[in-house]
């Protein structure tokens, strides 16, 4: 089996960056994305202290992970990827956090399961702040709306906003867009949903603006663990 191990030289300049450029380090979570990767990739992450672990497919990861029951209880799972309606069912109660929220619809069927299987499913809803029209989530025009819509689903616990920038940006357009997706999640906390407070933003490429805006949850593959194949 191949292994896919994490840098450690790369997972301590990233500890430093947090140190350096995040208003509140304490606050912020590494999220090791494991996509396209086996199973030593979150084994690796759990042995260097990293217990948040994101993957991008719903299938990919129940079949990495069912056979190491003591390797799951260490970790919170964060889906990242697009959900697809027809995977909810499965999605449901299986990842700790689901980050990609992007219409009511979907919301309302991921509380309809998970009112079935009696729990509260925390998420986050995705924005798409950059009106990318290669990317799903909210516009600006449409989130609160929807915020106030999701805010009174029982078995849903929205604990945050996301966000994915379009791609090839400068360094100064993400940190924009970044300050404009913290200014809308505080506002959402403030006037909707007191327990909206985490900020997924951030990824290999621009985690930096991120933390400088006060992301909660980076989401870091390749720096980590190098590029995939």
């Amino acid at each position: 089996m191949c292994e896919h191990n994490i840098n450690v030289h790369a997972l301590n300049e990233i500890k430093s960056d947090i140190i350096r450029h995040s208003p509140y380090p304490n606050l912020v979570n590494i999220i090791a994305v494991t996509k396209n990767f086996n199973i030593s990739a979150i084994d690796s992450a759990t042995t260097n202290n990293i217990t948040n672990i994101g993957e991008n497919r719903v299938q990919e990861y129940i079949k990495k992970i069912q056979n190491f029951p003591e390797l799951e209880q260490k970790i919170e799972s964060h889906l990242i990827g697009k959900l697809q309606t027809n995977k909810v069912n499965k999605a449901v109660g299986t990842f700790d956090f689901i980050h990609t929220v992007d219409t009511v619809r979907l919301a309302i069927k991921i509380d309809s399961r998970a009112h079935q299987i009696g729990i509260t499913q925390p998420i986050f809803i995705q924005l798409n702040i950059g009106n990318d029209p290669n990317k799903t989530g909210f516009k600006q025009t449409e989130l609160y709306e929807a915020a106030e819509k999701i805010q009174t689903l029982n078995n849903i616990h929205l604990t945050g906003i996301m966000t994915i920038l379009p791609f090839g940006l400068e360094n100064q357009q993400n940190q924009h867009y970044f300050y404009e997706t913290r200014k809308i999640k505080e506002s959402i906390q403030q006037k909707i949903s007191p327990t909206c407070k985490f900020l997924s933003m951030g990824m290999s490429s621009d985690y930096i603006e991120a933390l400088k805006e006060g992301a909660t949850h980076i989401r870091v593959g390749t720096k980590l663990y190098g590029k995939r194949k």
